[in-house]
């Protein structure tokens, strides 16, 4: 029953987000005057581009009115006057044509050079200022995506893979940026090139112009299938590349399992399916796109071919210029090439669609565990920490995790907390520092409900080493710090004296500066166990929570951590989850856990004597412990 409601949970949360692309490309209005200065750069080289085929005209036209000047300068007199009239030539047209033809020429041909120059300088400016905004919407995207990753709550991780999150906030991304910073510019500039286009030729000759209208509706409509086809498609190759990124990250992160069970056959296997069924995916969407061009280029030859073919009537009956003629097949080209980019412009609209949709699965994730508004500060505390009928569900579903959990430490306890796997421990204290919310009941610390203080102020005051050590890139000094960055060489070695850690750090030869590694790989699990101690003794919390937090050290060091402990706990409440002995003897209250419920609770003498599940626990796995400890 939880599994379905977890699984029915999760489709929820995975839904796409409604307008992904639409909210994505508003993040321009961050960046308004580049977005501004790159359209306006578009404008200007697409009106210098626009400009070259009037020039070209007037170029063939020069050249052609030249010739036939100069033939007619040898035409008899008599014969003169009609050859003009059938020209539809004046004699001073007659005179320009045949002395400044050439000035004509040079004058065009400088022009064209400029206007391409004009051209390229634009074109240089569009394109360095639209990379800039979208490197810059790219850096925004990540930034938020990282802040929103950070603020969700444990639910949101449990239910969700680190690999589909790495690939959100780089794959996905740069999808959204390239459409940003490249599509839609050349969607407005193919819209812009072919409104102007169509409207030069338009003027130009509307015989011809008409000629061609009825294949751009069909090429738009074709386009639109596409894209509506395209975009689930792209949206199944970012969950199958996340997929793949999944088994990649996991299979680095536990590559000692891997080898120490000789497993990488299996796990290359897995590997491949994996990438096979991606490869699949992609040659999909190739495919369609691969039918969708010929196509495309086919309805543009054929209106090319109609237009080559009325053309030439309109030559033949001399109502058409060879000038007109060539301008009005450049103009052409400025028709189709539009409606070539369309192609790939849905293409990098449909992978930023859904690439957007799934960014904004992120940011539009309900964080279950949130400040609540009018929250208030945690002041300092002394470290009452009161459970009160404390029920809980993950996911707000199926069986209980804790039903009905009552219990009282007051400040300077420690509270020991035992039983078997999934008897609600790690589960107790996950909910004291507010990592998942009650699902009833009350957590109290001095009177204070955690739910209506702020989780930077309560958890800030809660001093954490949790059972599974994660230490961070950089040196052991910053790791320790990693709580106080701003903390003293003196204060982070006086936390690592009292957690038994200073002795080992000296023996390196950077001493505190020594880098640990990723996840702490040079040191061993007795050190990294240590300095995450050292951690959280540097806070000077209130509260201090020990998930097993001496599982990985020896019974000499155990006993040397131990005694710090001892001292410096005098006067924290501290909630400790141990399987040794040494910490159960000395914990002021001792609550045995099973099946989410407190079914013993006090001191070792007491319970040794009324709880035959904690005397079970006490023979069963930490009598030998004792023997040890005792000697």
């Amino acid at each position: 029953m939880q599994t379905r409601l977890a699984k029915r949970h999760k489709q929820r949360v995975d839904m796409p987000a409604k307008g992904g692309l639409g909210r994505a490309i508003k993040y321009l209005g961050h960046y308004k005057r580049l977005t501004a200065a790159a359209y306006l750069f578009l404008f200007i080289s697409t009106a210098a581009q626009l400009a070259v085929p009037q020039l070209v005209q007037n170029i063939i036209d020069a050249v052609t009115n030249g010739v036939i000047a100069k033939q007619l300068a040898q035409t008899p007199a008599a014969f003169l006057s009609t050859a003009l009239q059938r020209l539809g030539w004046t004699p001073e047209q007659l005179d320009t044509y045949r002395n400044s033809g050439e000035q004509v020429l040079v004058n065009a041909i400088v022009l064209i050079v400029a206007f391409a120059i004009m051209r390229g300088m634009f074109a240089f400016a569009q394109a360095y200022t639209s990379e800039r905004v979208s490197q810059s919407i790219a850096f925004d995207f990540r930034n938020d995506l990282y802040a929103k990753i950070q603020r969700l709550s444990f639910s949101y991780h449990d239910r969700n893979q680190t690999g589909q999150l790495m690939i959100r906030a780089t794959d996905d991304v740069e999808k959204v940026r390239l459409f940003i910073g490249q599509g839609l510019l050349l969607a407005m500039q193919a819209f812009v090139l072919l409104t102007a286009t169509l409207t030069i030729l338009v003027v130009t000759n509307l015989k011809l112009t008409l000629i061609i209208l009825p294949v751009l509706p069909v090429a738009l409509l074709l386009f639109m299938v596409f894209g509506a086809i395209s975009q689930p498609l792209f949206s199944e190759v970012q969950k199958r590349l996340s997929r793949l990124n999944t088994i990649l990250q996991e299979n680095l992160t536990g590559i000692k399992v891997v080898k120490a069970f000789a497993r990488e056959p299996h796990e290359e296997r897995k590997f491949d399916v994996a990438a096979a069924s991606l490869m699949e995916q992609n040659i999909k969407v190739s495919r369609t796109f691969a039918f969708l061009f010929p196509v495309v280029f086919l309805i543009a030859n054929l209106g090319q071919a109609a237009v080559l073919y009325y053309g030439g009537k309109q030559i033949i009956d001399g109502t058409l210029t060879f000038g007109e003629w060539q301008k009005f097949s450049l103009y052409l080209v400025y028709v189709f090439f539009p409606i070539g980019q369309l192609g790939f412009i849905i293409s990098q609209m449909s992978q930023a669609s859904a690439s957007s949709s799934r960014i904004f699965e992120i940011f539009d994730a309900r964080n279950d565990v949130a400040d609540k508004p009018g929250a208030t500060a945690l002041p300092p505390v002394q470290g009452h920490v009161t459970f009160e009928d404390v029920t809980f569900r993950y996911f707000d579903s199926g069986e209980p995790v804790l039903s009905q959990v009552s219990f009282d430490a007051k400040p300077g306890e420690t509270i020991a907390l035992l039983g078997a796997t999934g008897s609600g421990k790690t589960t107790i204290i996950n909910l004291l520092p507010r990592f998942y919310d009650i699902s009833s009941g009350h957590v109290r610390i001095d009177g204070h409900d955690v739910r209506e203080v702020t989780l930077d102020s309560l958890r800030s005051q809660i001093g954490i080493v949790l059972q599974e050590t994660n230490l961070f890139s950089g040196t052991i000094r910053e790791n320790i710090a990693f709580g106080r960055p701003e903390a003293s060489l003196a204060e982070v070695t006086a936390a690592a004296k009292a957690a038994s850690a200073h002795d080992f750090i000296m023996s390196f030869s950077a001493d505190y500066e020594t880098p640990v590694g990723e996840r702490g790989s040079t040191l061993s699990g007795g050190q990294k166990q240590r300095i995450a101690i050292a951690r959280a003794l540097l806070l000077n919390p209130r509260i201090l929570i020990l998930d097993d937090s001496t599982s990985s050290v020896d019974l000499q060091t155990e006993f040397q951590i131990q005694q710090a402990l001892t001292r410096l706990m005098h006067g924290r409440t501290s909630f400790v989850i141990a399987q040794r002995i040494s910490t159960v003897v000395n914990a002021d209250q001792i609550l045995v856990m099973e099946k989410g419920r407190i079914v013993a609770r006090g001191k070792h003498e007491d319970l040794m004597d009324n709880s035959p599940i904690y005397a079970d626990i006490y023979h069963s796995q930490l009598v030998s412990d004792v023997a040890l400890t005792e000697e």
